[in-house]
């Protein structure tokens, strides 16, 4: 439903994004994620048309963005991160003019809007004044006008960003509901909202993508993969010699200061284990059969913090998980320049 295919967009010589690969596919959500400034925002306004590329293609519904603009627009519902708001019109008559505008004929206007605003729950406040709102309901408004001419492909640039935690699961559940009948990309830096609403995640670090897959899969890929937190007795260098030889086994490290790593002739450490390995049985094995007492063993996973960190510092990123064709270096910050303050409701 939309293919991206080694986007750029540079402001002089300052790269904003650079060579941007990824897909998703009908029916499916994708989280867009990466921290500020990484170039979520100068994508997802590539996407639906409101800024050009340098270079590259972007498809959507197999019609490119840029060639094919009007056709893009009528197959999409674009929600920026400042909501395209008109604040002295009501909450319908605004969703009417937004249908309108986006096409939808006067027999089904209507029953369009009201769908929209059932689908957002914002029934009860159809008469409002749109600047009488609250933030959230303000927020839903700004969905409802990106669905309300049924668009198959939803573009949401931060939609949860400034909400209490009570409007953000609100609007985290309104965006689930979506799935399956629209295909929606997620353009985020906040993790709990990507692991809560998403099937894929594309993560894009100082303009340039540098992970796509499953959330699951990036765990177990990075991050050291799994292990164990182990507190057993013995000495820290006996007990790391034992663990370390064993099949499966990636790192052997002491938790804690070394002023700390020892009580009562008690260690406690933590076992880093090879993708797919799961060395538990051997590691207690090793340690019961060498006499040593095991207090706690303790499994532990990775976690998306711990892929998103490791995936946006300034350490090289591991080879197998570049895109075909793609670098995870770079000399330059990309810096993104657009400006958040546009107040349109785009066709």
């Amino acid at each position: 439903m939309i293919e991206v295919e080694n986007l750029s967009k540079i402001y002089g010589s300052t790269p904003a994004i650079e060579d941007v690969t990824f897909s998703v596919e009908p029916g499916e959500i994708v989280g867009f994620l990466g921290p500020n400034g990484a170039g979520k925002t100068t994508t997802m306004r590539i996407l639906a048309g409101y800024l050009p590329a340098t270079r590259g293609t972007a498809r959507i519904a197999g019609y490119d963005v840029h060639e094919n603009s009007m056709e893009v627009r009528r197959r999409i519902g674009y929600l920026p991160e400042i909501p395209p708001l008109y604040p002295d019109m009501t909450v319908e008559g605004f969703l009417d003019f937004v249908a309108q505008i986006k096409g939808v004929k006067g027999r089904d206007r209507k029953s369009r809007v009201n769908d929209a605003m059932e689908r957002c729950n914002i029934t009860d406040k159809r008469k409002v004044i749109i600047r009488k709102l609250s933030k959230g309901y303000k927020q839903r408004v700004g969905i409802a006008q990106a669905i309300v001419h049924d668009p198959p492909a939803i573009i949401l640039d931060e939609p949860t960003i400034g909400l209490d935690p009570r409007q953000i699961i609100e609007v985290r559940n309104l965006i689930k509901s979506l799935a399956g009948t629209h295909t929606i990309i997620l353009s985020t830096h906040i993790l709990p909202e990507v692991s809560m609403t998403c099937n894929r995640v594309a993560i894009i670090n100082r303009g340039k993508v540098v992970a796509t897959n499953t959330i699951e899969n990036l765990m177990a890929q990075l991050a050291g993969g799994s292990g164990y937190e182990i507190d057993v007795e013995g000495d820290i260098e006996q007990v790391q010699q034992l663990i370390k030889i064993l099949p499966g086994v990636r790192l052997v490290e002491p938790i804690g200061e070394a002023s700390d790593l020892s009580e009562n002739n008690r260690c406690q450490i933590r076992v880093i284990s090879e993708p797919g390995a799961e060395p538990g049985r051997d590691i207690s094995a090793v340690l019961v059969g060498a006499g040593l007492v095991l207090y706690e063993m303790r499994r532990t996973k990775a976690s998306l913090e711990d892929v998103f960190l490791e995936l946006t510092t300034e350490e090289k990123i591991p080879e197998p998980l570049a895109l075909p064709g793609q670098g995870f270096g770079g000399t330059e910050i990309p810096v993104d320049t657009t400006d958040n303050n546009e107040q349109k409701v785009d066709s």
